[in-house]
């Protein structure tokens, strides 16, 4: 759902920017020697080639927030995949060690039967 909301919202802004180069453009539309940007001129410009080069600007910015976002989020699934490896590591141990533990008394509890009934002897009568 998100990722086709997301595409009708690239399809509006493509056509608010197609829309805004259109009716600016010529010499009509020309900027004024006052406009300036860092210090610097544009010459033989118009609006609506400014307004492309902002388009341009503001889609070079947006790819860098995504790289920069996309790593970060990276980061912390990754720091979310270790620290759930790390649980899962030492509740393997826990349960290794409470398996042991346990056979071993399964071992012991054996061991003991089978000592007491070597030990008891039989009620057994010889007859001649």
């Amino acid at each position: 759902m998100i990722v086709i909301i997301g595409l009708i919202v690239l399809i509006a802004s493509a056509g608010v920017a197609v829309a805004g180069v259109a009716g600016n453009s010529g010499s009509a539309h020309s900027l004024g020697d006052s406009f300036g940007i860092f210090g610097q001129h544009p010459t033989g410009l118009s609006t609506g080639q400014l307004f492309a080069f902002g388009i341009g600007v503001g889609v070079v910015g947006m790819l860098g927030l995504s790289m920069l976002l996309g790593a970060f989020t990276r980061r912390l699934a990754s720091r979310g995949s270790r620290r759930a490896l790390k649980t899962s590591r030492r509740e393997s141990t826990d349960l290794r060690l409470d398996r042991d533990r346990l056979s071993q008394q399964l071992d012991d509890e054996r061991n003991e039967r089978l000592a007491d009934s070597t030990h008891a002897a039989p009620n057994v009568k010889e007859t001649p």
